[in-house]
């Protein structure tokens, strides 16, 4: 059928060779992210019954965006035309949620080349049945999914583990680096008392204490603004790691730091040095330079893609069922298949009471072991002689499958190159803003009859 690494080398290629030079990394100071979506379309049921044992499926890339930013919430407009998301992952999901547009389009035009078929209710149409559609996404994506173990053979346990181990993640901090001056005070004053609390191992190595004799352990935190402590677990990936005992068999010395703060108002990371340091399973928004964001973290909005689908509300109006992924594929980058079904399948797995057709999904998490030539790890080993400081790339690219302008650059949530004195204007606006969207909504609601249209449409248009 397909693997991890012919959906990773598929939309490498595509990225090469179909995206431009603007809005792409300066190898020599910047990196990026990229992520896409992915049609594989499997041989029709006449196809298979010819030649039975040999299914053949086609690749193509619907989709993509590169980018790792996010605008603060200060610069959030009511009128819709700002990208407040330009991580990679959300880019490649507006791009999807655009050629979907398309793709209703060509079905209520009655084109066979669409991947939409007709339901049983009238306006409403389905998905071919042989068609699916693959995540990637070049890292892993920002918050819990991204709380992963470090290990290290047992030999070198005494060796620090320093932020540069954590090679080639923008989430990633080290204990310190986004704490204010008083939180540095309090986790340097937490590491203190903690030294007593380090369980010797068999080779005298230390590690944070962790009872051994749970799945789960449950960490009393007590913040200022709380009256009582509220608990958080810790993965059970670090701590039934810490039970190998062979010669040069990894152990858990540390977690990846992801740099998305807990939503505002909940529990909080107990900042532990350590093992300790996060708490998984928690929502979290993206870290703004100075200016908090409203973005939820990528782990947060995948999940909840994993429920609701990635069609959007507007779509959905059209749409018999939601369009779910059937897998997601990560590039080489530090991983954890544990965090990754923890953050995206397992923390709504148990949502009930959900409209007809939404349903958790069972979405297949895979990592492929092809790297991505602009990722921040990549451009670290070509350049480690260098002194330039190297940065995350500014600009965020989105492409679609569609006929009229696949392609989008923007800077800051606006078109590459808008000046203070365009914004707001149609031109400064990306195709892939909430606004941008409702028009082409709007377009396909009135290129429609209304007696073809749904009755949900039907009401506000008839």
């Amino acid at each position: 059928m397909w693997s991890a690494d012919e959906i990773a080398e598929l939309c490498y290629l595509h990225y090469r060779t179909r995206l431009p030079k603007q809005g792409k990394p300066d190898p020599d100071r910047e990196w990026t992210s990229l992520a896409a979506v992915v049609k594989v379309e499997s041989s029709t049921q006449r196809e298979v019954l010819a030649s039975p044992g040999n299914l053949q499926v086609t690749k193509e890339v619907v989709a993509m965006g590169t980018g790792t930013k996010c605008i603060g919430q200060n610069k959030m407009r009511k009128t819709g035309d700002i990208l407040n998301d330009s991580h990679a992952e959300i880019v490649a999901k507006r791009s999807f949620q655009r050629y979907l547009l398309h793709q209703m389009w060509l079905a209520a035009s009655h084109q066979q080349c669409s991947i939409f078929i007709p339901g049983t209710e009238t306006g409403k149409w389905k998905l071919k049945p042989n068609t699916i559609f693959v995540f990637f996404s070049s890292h892993t994506p920002c918050g819990d999914a991204s709380i992963i173990p470090i290990s290290e053979p047992e030999n070198q346990l005494s060796k620090p583990v320093t932020g540069d181990d954590a090679a080639g993640q923008s989430e990633r901090r080290s204990n310190h680096d986004h704490l204010g001056p008083e939180d540095k005070r309090k986790s340097e004053k937490t590491a203190s008392n903690h030294i007593i609390k380090r369980m010797k191992t068999d080779d005298d190595g230390y590690f944070s204490v962790i009872p051994e004799d749970l799945t789960v352990q449950q960490v009393s935190v007590k913040r200022e603004d709380d009256t009582n402590p509220k608990s958080c677990e810790c993965s059970a990936d670090m701590q039934t790691a810490n039970k190998e005992t062979g010669l040069g068999r990894p152990k858990v010395v540390d977690v990846y730091r992801t740099g998305a703060k807990c939503v505002p108002g909940e529990l909080g990371d107990a900042r532990i040095p350590g093992l300790g340091y996060h708490c998984v399973g928690l929502l979290r928004v993206k870290p703004g330079r100075g200016d908090r964001t409203c973005s939820m973290s990528c782990s947060d909005k995948l999940a909840r893609w994993n429920v609701l689908g990635c069609q959007g509300a507007l779509l959905m109006h059209f749409l018999q069922y939601p369009v779910y992924l059937s897998a997601i594929v990560v590039g080489k980058c530090p991983y954890s298949q544990e965090a990754m079904r923890r953050a995206i399948v397992e923390r709504c797995q148990h949502i009930s009471f959900l409209p007809d057709g939404f349903v958790p999904q069972e979405v297949k998490l895979l990592q492929s072991d092809l790297r991505f030539e602009h990722s921040r790890q990549a451009i670290q080993e070509v350049q480690t002689n260098s002194k330039t400081k190297l940065v995350p790339c500014s600009a965020a690219i989105s492409w679609s499958a569609v006929p009229e302008q696949p392609l989008d650059v923007t800077s800051d949530g606006f078109r590459q190159g808008t000046t203070k004195k365009r914004i707001g204007s149609h031109q400064s606006r990306s195709k892939i803003c909430k606004v941008e969207l409702f028009h082409t909504f709007q377009k396909l609601v009135t290129s429609i009859s209304q007696e073809d249209l749904p009755d949900t449409l039907r009401l506000q248009y008839g």
